[in-house]
């Protein structure tokens, strides 16, 4: 498991671990919309197996945005009097808007790792 997470950190392909998912090499800090790769460049192994293949990538890029917002405000929480105080608000708008380029890379790689053939 912990050797999956690391593969996907990497953007390398779920079925050789050697061609990159994605033309960016670095899906940390690039702005945009991902670049991906039709084809892995080392095994050809098809990233995308159907029209609207990424449909589902969209739950899991929200499950990731509300789990960092949460964080961000049990964190924040922390820094402020009362319980519920109006100026973490802000606070996790930023910090979503900011992990928002990083998840929609991240929520994609994770939906092409859960649905790669692992019998062969």
């Amino acid at each position: 498991m912990s050797s999956t997470l690391v593969h996907i950190l990497k953007n390398e392909c779920p079925n050789c671990h050697k061609g990159k998912v994605f033309k960016d090499k670095n899906i940390f800090l690039n702005i945009g919309f991902p670049k991906m790769n039709e084809y892995c460049g080392h095994c050809n192994y098809k990233f995308q197996k159907e029209p609207g293949y990424f449909f589902g990538a969209m739950y899991v890029n929200y499950g990731l945005t509300v789990a960092q917002g949460i964080a961000t405000y049990c964190i924040a929480q922390f820094f402020f009097e009362k319980t519920f105080d109006l100026r973490i608000i802000p606070i996790i708008a930023v910090v979503i808007t900011s992990l928002s380029f990083f998840n929609l890379r991240f929520s994609r790689l994770l939906w092409i790792y859960m649905f790669k053939d692992y019998t062969s």
